[in-house]
C-alpha cells in the first residue's frame, strides 16, 4: 500500500492531499482513495474537507489549491455544507 501527503502551507491553515494507493502483484487496483483535510497550524488538528475514491483525484485537487488558493478552498467548503 502506497501513501503519499501533499500539504500545501497556508497563512491561516495548512492543505492536506492524502492518497492512499493499494495496488495487488500484478498491478491491478484493489484500493483508491483522496482525502483533503484543512489543517490547524497551531495544533495540527485535521478536518475532512473532501473524500475521493476516483483514481487521480488527488492530482486535481492539488492542482485547484495550487492554483486557485482560498477561493478554491471556500468552493470546496460550500459544497459540502
Amino acid at each position: 500500500m502506497q501513501v503519499k501527503t501533499t500539504t500545501i502551507p497556508g497563512l491561516t491553515f495548512s492543505v492536506m492531499v492524502e492518497e492512499v494507493n493499494h495496488r495487488d502483484a500484478l498491478g491491478g487496483l484493489i484500493c483508491y482513495v483522496a482525502l483533503l483535510y484543512k489543517v490547524d497550524p497551531k495544533t495540527s488538528a485535521r478536518l475532512l474537507v473532501r473524500r475521493s475514491r476516483i483514481p487521480g483525484a488527488a492530482d486535481d485537487m492539488r492542482r485547484e489549491f495550487q492554483q486557485g488558493g482560498i477561493q478554491a478552498f471556500r468552493r470546496l467548503e460550500q459544497a459540502t455544507a
